[in-house]
Order: C-alpha cells, then sequence, then structure tokens
C-alpha cells in the first residue's frame, strides 16, 4: 500500500508537466497558425505569387532539410523510447544523434537563407521577401532552442531513468512540433 501511496504524487507530477507541455505546444501551434494564415492571406491577396522579378525558391535543398528533420524526429523517439527500456546509454547516443541532425538543419537552413539572398531576395524586397524569411527565421529560433534543450537533456543524461524522464518527454514532444511546423513551411512556402 505505501508504494502506490508514493506513487500517487508522482503520477499526478507527470500528468500535470504533460498537461503543461501541450498548452505550451496548442500555444506555439496557435501562434505560428496565425503566421501561416497571414501569409495566406497575403499570398490570395496577391495577384501573382511569387511576384514578378522576384527569384523563385529552391526546392532540393528544403527537401535536403526536410528530410533531415525527419531523421531527427525519429532519431529523437529513439532515445525516448531508450530511457523508457532502462537503456540510457542508447538513449545518449540517439540525443547526440538528435543534436547532431538539429545542427545540420539549421546550417542547411543557412544554406537556403544565403543562396536566395545571394539570388536577390531579402527581408526588404517586399511582402514576398518579408514573409518568407519572417517564417523560416522563426521556425529556425525555435530549432535552436530545441537543440539547446537537447543537449542539457545529453548532459543530464544522468539523471534520468525508467520511471523519471518527463524531461526527455516534452523535450521530444517538443521535437515533433517542431517537425510538424517545418512540414507545414516545407509545403506551403517551397512546394504550394
Amino acid at each position: 500500500m505505501a508504494s502506490v501511496v508514493s506513487l500517487q504524487p508522482r503520477a499526478k507530477e507527470d500528468f500535470t508537466s504533460y498537461l503543461g507541455m501541450m498548452i505550451t505546444l496548442g500555444a506555439w501551434g496557435v501562434m505560428f497558425a496565425g503566421l501561416f494564415f497571414i501569409y495566406a492571406g497575403v499570398r490570395l491577396a496577391a495577384p501573382t505569387w511569387p511576384p514578378p522579378g522576384v527569384p523563385k525558391l529552391p526546392v532540393l535543398v528544403p527537401t535536403l532539410a526536410t528530410l533531415v528533420l525527419a531523421a531527427s524526429s525519429v532519431t529523437a523517439q529513439r532515445a525516448l523510447t531508450s530511457i523508457r527500456t532502462a537503456k540510457r546509454d542508447q538513449m545518449r547516443t540517439w540525443l547526440g544523434a538528435t543534436i547532431f541532425l538539429g545542427a545540420l538543419f539549421l546550417g542547411i537552413q543557412y544554406t537556403i537563407w544565403s543562396s536566395v539572398h545571394d539570388g536577390g531576395l531579402t527581408m526588404d524586397s517586399g511582402t514576398y521577401g518579408s514573409v518568407f524569411f519572417t517564417l523560416t527565421y522563426f521556425h529556425a529560433v525555435h530549432v535552436a532552442a530545441g537543440v539547446l534543450a537537447l543537449v542539457v537533456l545529453l548532459v543530464r543524461a544522468s539523471r534520468y531513468t525508467v520511471h523519471q524522464h518527463g524531461a526527455v518527454r516534452h523535450c521530444t514532444m517538443f521535437w515533433h512540433f517542431v517537425g510538424l511546423v517545418w512540414l507545414a513551411t516545407f509545403v506551403t512556402v517551397f512546394l504550394i
């Protein structure tokens, strides 16, 4: 009976932190949805999209970035699965892989920005440029924050156990969220 009583506060704390993370992700989701609605409004109001004389956005490199971020979502999930099965060393390996892929994504994103900037598209080149850079910069800030959180998880890896891994779960949830936001960005900005 004593073990049941001691688990109840932990279960309540886990639920509360999970609910808090869901609310946080919901708030960020609304914020990104607002950006996408603004983008849709600007795009629908424009007589042509992209505007004449503006360089087309690349597709191949952003596709690579999408694949890298998708792979990082898999490695993040593997890290969570590893700690849930008491495989801390595997969790460290998967967290390291996720950090690497997240940093690689940011490097690829920088390449995209440099490429379009060299092609003449800047934040000052009208609505098209400002919308493109706002969406991609804002997303990149979230990816960078996620990479930083993953580094903190890796440094603190010895603290996590099968029964105490909420931070790993929450960071994984955030990482999946960032991946979904990128997928929406990729489709709406680069493909459509």
